[in-house]
């Protein structure tokens, strides 16, 4: 196929030393054409730590000329599903980038079956009849040896017709397994007997219920590498350990190709949660509105609040690529979609929540309009016409009754400027019953008008405001972190082991314990709903059109909730940040 290359602003990687040795293999000729791959489970939707393994890979191949799969590591049909399918997809492409080909492992289990025979008839591998809990009570620790199972000196008939049995459907779940015969007192404890394949009586996505044994993941993953030929194989310290393994996989298999395996330090986010299992429990408990939450770390989840492909490209840029690994400040991935959209984004008027104020000496029944401009910085982006009348709205902390030293907005005997239009004076409180201000009274001098050239007085406050008769109702959905501060409690937020790694030999998750506590650090207050207003001329904006509301922050329409009528805004990030770039 011709390969589409979509432009992204950082053509080429920085210095790093996964491109040194890339470059390294291409000029001593190990490699003719670099391939990488982005190898996704389809278990869940993609975070943002993935964004960086997209551009990784896909970025590399492209700085060199070379080309990248996706390819979906679909070996364990309990927890993918074709939906997992369709959004890691969508993101992939949503982000910048176009694969080179679409591949399956599950297109690869005819091949994977026959590798492992390969295995049993050099004496490499063995079919197990232990349980999963005897085999973890053998395996032994880090600082002891295993023990032999029972079972490993099977004859090689034996095990190709137990194996071939299993394959047949004559076994129930955990009834047996395959497993690697290499040793049991290795110091890496990856090299002692691991399992390969085990027993899923389950119906598939991609090959329906054709297969009832599954390989696992550290088996089935150098086989995929050396069966589409990828030169670089591309992912996070976590699997540095398996790498043993997977040169090992690769070359008692007897696979033509050899691919090499190359870790760089994840992404981690403070205050943020990346492990799809915790993500999926706050679907599934309802704590969040769906994968696609604004407040959900996913990639849909930050599309719908209103990220940019360009920010978060940047992003993950900026965080660079080495073996380095913790935790970066989510402050920065709000730095860059800040830069992106100032110049962007237009900028307009809301109110989140609404005072009236009557304007008692402008002529009732008048309403004339104003000029603004759409974009301070970006004169390119034109002027706007906004209504101006004898009855507006200021948000409700713009105004106090009895304010503190240094209060420079609205109270009584006090004159601020109205953004773009004029000053206005506060003369009078009206109150309800309950002593609660319902409305306050103000003066205008028309001799203020914004660009009029006045300068007789200055005042020290400039409020935003919208029109009354015009004004668009509109609901305003406010973000703070899902995850409190305490999220730095060590095993509580970070614990990311890649679940394609968790085998049946592997002790179970206490999740009474470690759910609890992820759980009680969820903010309760990560979502705060206001109902206000905006300026007329946005009554038709429309999903993923995005604006910088002044004084509030930049806000994206919802591709949910907003509808024609029912304008629903998502603020993406507030204007100001303490946070700067490390020099």
């Amino acid at each position: 196929m011709n390969r589409k290359v979509i432009p992204v602003e950082n053509k080429f990687t920085p210095p790093n030393f996964i491109k040194n040795i890339i470059s390294e293999d291409l000029k001593s000729g190990k490699v003719k054409t670099v391939v990488t791959r982005f190898p996704p489970e389809p278990n869940g939707y993609l975070h943002v730590g993935h964004a960086k393994a997209i551009w990784i890979n896909f970025a590399l191949a492209d700085e060199f000329g070379g080309r990248t799969h996706l390819r979906f590591d679909d070996t364990n049909p309990v927890k993918e599903d074709v939906e997992y399918v369709n959004s890691i997809k969508e993101d992939v492409k949503w982000l910048g980038f176009e694969w080179e080909e679409l591949r399956f492992a599950s297109d690869y289990f005819e091949e994977m079956y026959h590798r492992a025979t390969v295995l049993i008839k050099k004496g490499k591998a063995y079919v197990d009849d232990l349980s999963a809990e005897q085999i973890r009570e053998l395996r032994g620790t880090l600082t002891e040896p295993g023990k032999n199972s029972p079972y490993r000196d099977r004859s090689v008939e034996e095990n190709l017709d137990l194996f071939e049995r299993m394959r047949a459907g004559e076994f129930k779940n955990g009834e047996k397994v395959l497993r690697a015969k290499i040793d049991m007192a290795s110091p890496n404890i990856n090299f002692r007997d691991p399992v390969i394949y085990r027993i899923v009586h389950a119906s598939h996505h991609n090959t329906g219920d054709k297969w009832c044994i599954y390989p696992m993941y550290t088996f089935a993953h150098p086989l995929e590498d050396a069966i589409e030929g990828v030169t670089h194989s591309l992912c996070s310290t976590e699997f540095e350990d398996q790498r043993p393994f997977y040169d090992w996989t690769i070359a008692e298999t007897e696979m033509p190709n050899v691919s090499h395996q190359y870790e760089f330090g994840r992404l981690n986010l403070t205050q943020t949660v990346t492990s799809k299992r915790k993500l999926k429990k706050l679907v599934d408990e309802e704590i969040v509105d769906g994968w696609d939450d604004p407040r959900m770390p996913t990639i849909s989840g930050l599309r719908r609040r209103g990220y940019t492909p360009e920010s978060i490209r940047s992003f993950v840029y900026e965080t660079g690529i080495s073996k380095a690994y913790g935790s970066i400040d989510v402050k920065m991935l709000e730095h860059f979609i800040r830069e992106d959209l100032k110049m962007k984004a237009p900028r307009t008027m809301a109110v989140l929540d609404p005072l009236k104020v009557v304007i008692t000496n402008y002529p009732e029944g008048q309403t004339e309009m104003l000029e603004a401009e759409n974009n301070s910085e970006n004169p390119e982006m034109g002027n706007r016409q906004i209504p101006f009348s004898r009855e507006i709205y200021i948000e409700r902390e713009d105004f106090m009754e009895n304010p503190p030293n240094k209060y420079f907005r609205l109270f009584p005997g006090n004159e601020v400027r109205l953004k773009h239009a004029y000053f206005i004076k506060c003369n009078e409180v009206i109150k309800d019953e309950q002593g609660e201000v319902v409305e306050i009274h103000c003066t205008y001098d028309p001799e203020t008008k914004s660009g009029s050239g006045f300068t007789g007085r200055k005042v020290k406050g400039t409020i935003h405001w919208v029109e009354a008769s015009q004004a668009v109702p509109a609901e305003f959905r406010l973000f703070e972190p899902l995850i409190l501060e305490e999220e730095e409690v060590e095993g509580v937020a970070l614990d990311e082991s890649p679940e394609g790694l968790l085998d049946v030999t592997e002790a179970p998750l206490d999740e009474s314990v470690e759910e609890k506590t992820f759980l009680d650090l969820i903010n309760p207050n990560s979502l705060i709903i206001a109902q206000g207003f905006v300026e007329p001329g946005m009554k038709d904006a429309e999903p993923q059109d995005k604006f910088q509301f002044f004084r509030h922050g930049y806000f994206n329409v919802d591709t949910k909730y907003s509808a024609p009528g029912h304008l629903v805004f998502n603020r993406i990030v507030s204007l100001k940040s303490s946070f700067q770039l490390p020099k």
